[in-house]
């Protein structure tokens, strides 16, 4: 009986990780992402704030950091905003 208890307790540890693993992967905080720039029209990686806009539901709110422009806050328009 010992052996199924700790065979269950090792399934609920394994549960746990798999769904804190998942919501830190995917869920809401800053991600780096690719993304087509329309302002200088080639390829760039920006670093994209995800926040959560209602149950389940993630939007990407603001643009933090892109490799275009350098270290520093984003000062162009941000229009690669709508294309993530």
């Amino acid at each position: 009986m010992s052996d199924w208890v700790w065979l269950a307790g090792f399934v609920v540890v394994i549960a746990w990780a798999v769904a804190a693993f998942t919501i830190w992967r995917w869920g809401p905080g800053r991600a780096r992402r690719p993304v087509f720039c329309p302002e200088q029209h080639i390829p760039t990686h920006v670093v994209a704030v995800r926040s959560e806009m209602g149950f389940g539901t993630l939007r990407t709110s603001d643009i933090v950091q892109c490799d275009l422009l350098g270290p520093g806050p984003v000062t162009c328009g941000k229009r690669c905003l709508a294309r993530l």
